[in-house]
């Protein structure tokens, strides 16, 4: 009998499979659950770096600035939105940083915004990099930037170079852009022509972002979140998400 029920008690402590088959929205839940008890941390911060192409029949680029601030505004429940808009010719590089809530609503408008076909205003979005509960922001404000670049007619071009170096070059020119910006004090949501005058070697070249627009490694809003809404959801602390087969970063 003794034996018995140490068996039992073992066999109690050992993980279900229902136990195991958690999403990623869940684990968050828990997460949060666990952080709330401690007086020094209120949430999790997150970062999201995404590309996509920008709509041709978008006249006014700052007006796509003003949609993401008015959405960051309707959905943010109280957590700041931190980041950067780059927005070329015919393309966008965007960082954001906020709560796990605040970055799935971002998703899931891009979600959206492909059943809206040609009244979308971005087009064809592709994920880059997710990284999870981060200690520290990179940006002070949430701001956007219309870049005086020439626009390229690229075509099909493809760059055989290797996807991880891209990735890297992008997220070391954001990472300097974040820090040349603390040098300037907080203004308009509009970055002045002057910040990015004198760095323009930190302006990520339109080859690298077509690149990663094609990439098949990386993930559509629809793939994503089809994989974060999965009980089988893989996660790991940092890194770029890979594609359909392969394990999403959170």
């Amino acid at each position: 009998m003794e034996t018995g029920k140490v068996r039992a008690q073992s066999w109690k402590s050992e993980p279900t499979p229902e136990k195991m088959e958690t999403s990623f929205f869940h684990q968050l839940l828990n997460k949060r659950m666990v952080l709330s008890a401690r007086d020094d941390v209120k949430s999790l911060l997150h970062r999201l770096i995404f590309v996509s192409k920008i709509s041709p029949d978008l006249a006014d680029k700052r007006d796509l600035g003003e949609y993401w601030e008015q959405q960051f505004q309707r959905y943010n429940q109280g957590e700041n939105v931190t980041g950067l808009l780059l927005l070329y010719p015919a393309y966008t590089v965007h960082c954001l940083e906020s709560s796990g809530d605040v970055l799935y609503c971002v998703i899931r408008d891009l979600q959206r915004m492909k059943k809206q076909g040609d009244r979308a205003l971005v087009l064809d979005p592709k994920i880059v990099v997710t990284s999870h509960n981060i200690s520290s922001r990179l940006f002070s404000q949430w701001s956007y930037k219309v870049l005086d670049v020439p626009g390229q007619y690229l075509g099909d071009k493809f760059s055989e170079e290797a996807t991880d170096g891209i990735i890297t070059e992008c997220l070391t020119k954001i990472l300097k852009i974040g820090k040349h910006l603390t040098k300037y004090p907080k203004g308009s949501k509009n970055i002045p022509d002057s910040v990015f005058e004198k760095v323009p070697e930190l302006t990520i070249p339109q080859t690298s972002i077509l690149h990663l627009l094609q990439c098949k490694d990386l993930l559509t809003p629809e793939q994503f979140l089809k994989m974060y809404d999965s009980p089988l959801n893989v996660m790991l602390d940092s890194g770029h998400v890979l594609g359909s087969l392969n394990p999403t970063t959170v």
